[in-house]
């Protein structure tokens, strides 16, 4: 099977390029990490590599080991920040196998004892909710 083609016309690319606002919680010349705009979590964070990679099958190695020092950082901060009891990565490749935005990209997901995913509804959540999150984690970052 011949993969698709990058589209750099992608949500995360255009991002990236600034023509898109994110909720930034981390970034280094490598990563870059967002607060989900449609989070299935309270807290919920994205993690791109700033190299365009459609997905785990075409991303260059030395790219997606450049991401998971900050991975496990990030899902430090976030499990600190918002004292989860735990933390799920997710990351998805082609449709058939749940991606839908066309850019390697790690869900991290704040989870705690007995409460469920919310689902992937497409209801974006307000601003200033994201921007609480996003200071929390932030500063735990900060302290770490």
């Amino acid at each position: 099977m011949t993969p698709a083609p990058y589209d750099d016309a992608n949500v995360f690319a255009r991002i990236l390029r600034g023509e898109l606002p994110c909720h930034k919680v981390y970034e280094d010349e490598h990563a870059l990490a967002l607060m989900d705009i449609m989070p299935r979590a309270d807290g919920h964070v994205l993690l791109i590599p700033k190299a365009p990679a459609r997905n785990i099958f075409d991303v260059e190695p030395a790219s997606l080991a450049a991401l998971m020092g900050p991975l496990q950082r990030i899902a430090r901060a976030v499990r600190k920040a918002l004292d989860a009891d735990g933390i799920t990565i997710q990351q998805f490749n082609e449709p058939a196998g749940g991606q839908i935005v066309f850019h390697l990209h790690f869900h991290i997901l704040p989870r705690w004892a007995d409460v469920a995913l919310r689902p992937h509804t497409g209801a974006m959540e307000k601003p200033e909710i994201l921007d609480g999150f996003r200071k929390k984690i932030s500063a735990a970052l900060e302290e770490a």
